[in-house]
């Protein structure tokens, strides 16, 4: 990656960071935590490696995202709204009457989103439906997804990784945002994922592991995992929940939060001044 693009992802991902502060500081309360730990990931699939249109959203050859922790919404509609899927303005109205940015991703009200999650870990399976369709019709489409690792105690993902992996999926990579914590705490107390690499590995997974906030490791993943078409690829992102927000990084009740439109300027003020 040369340093034009890897500073023009850094710029985007700031801003993608500031949007979703204060959309949800508009709110009053949202997902946080989890938003901003794959925002990173966001901005380089939108931005450098999926082939999309955002004035064709539904465009038959474009490649396909889906977030199965759909509770990560705001950041994905901040994603959107940066590369014009949607006007900015769409941002104030989050999870409000009417709104057609609702707290989870839904496929049918908001543009750009390719499949309603929410659910957890039936985002993951209808990836594994998507990218199996388009082998079935020959498509060369590429379909992403990322799962959480608090998703990950769910047992739908352990079977779509099953199902996956028998019938040589090769054309999903999908990304574990492993921020290490989840709704009620830290994964390690609320049920250990262990050695997380090598249950995929386990499961037939081509698997990796990166610092899911470095754009070059992602990046060079990605490619190694486009590389291959043997396997479904996994890579595990260790990244840091609440990342860029001065409030929600490095604590642990950061799932959701409530804030209002001050802190959130406060916490976007903090975020420029740290770059």
């Amino acid at each position: 990656m040369d340093k034009t693009t890897l500073d023009m992802l850094k710029a985007q991902a700031k801003e993608i960071r500031k949007l979703t502060i204060e959309e949800i500081g508009s709110l009053g309360s949202g997902h946080i935590g989890g938003s901003m730990s794959i925002v990173d990931v966001l901005t380089l699939l939108y931005y450098h490696k999926m082939k999309i249109d955002p004035a064709n959203p539904r465009w038959e050859g474009r490649d396909q995202l889906v977030v199965s922790k759909g509770h990560a919404g705001p950041a994905v509609y901040a994603a959107l709204a940066s590369k014009g899927y949607f006007p900015l303005d769409w941002l104030k109205t989050l999870n409000r009457g009417g709104t057609k940015l609702p707290s989870h991703c839904d496929r049918t009200l908001t543009p750009g989103i390719d499949m309603t999650a929410g659910s957890l870990g039936q985002g993951f399976s209808a990836a594994i439906g998507i990218a199996l369709a388009f082998r079935m019709d020959k498509k060369p489409n590429a379909v992403y997804a990322i799962i959480g690792d608090g998703e990950s105690d769910e047992g739908q993902i352990w079977e779509g990784a099953l199902f996956a992996a028998a019938r040589n999926i090769s054309n999903i990579v999908a990304f574990t945002d492993y921020n290490k914590q989840q709704l009620d705490g830290y994964t390690k107390d609320i049920l250990d994922l262990g050695d997380l690499a090598a249950k995929w590995n386990a499961f037939g997974w081509f698997t990796q592991e990166v610092n899911g906030h470095d754009f070059e490791e992602l990046d060079t993943a990605i490619d190694t995992a486009r590389s291959q078409n043997r396997k479904p690829s996994m890579i595990i992102m260790h990244t840091i929940k609440g990342k860029g927000c001065s409030f929600a990084e490095g604590i642990e009740k950061n799932h959701s939060m409530s804030f209002n439109l001050e802190k959130a300027q406060e916490a976007i003020a903090a975020l420029d001044a740290a770059n």
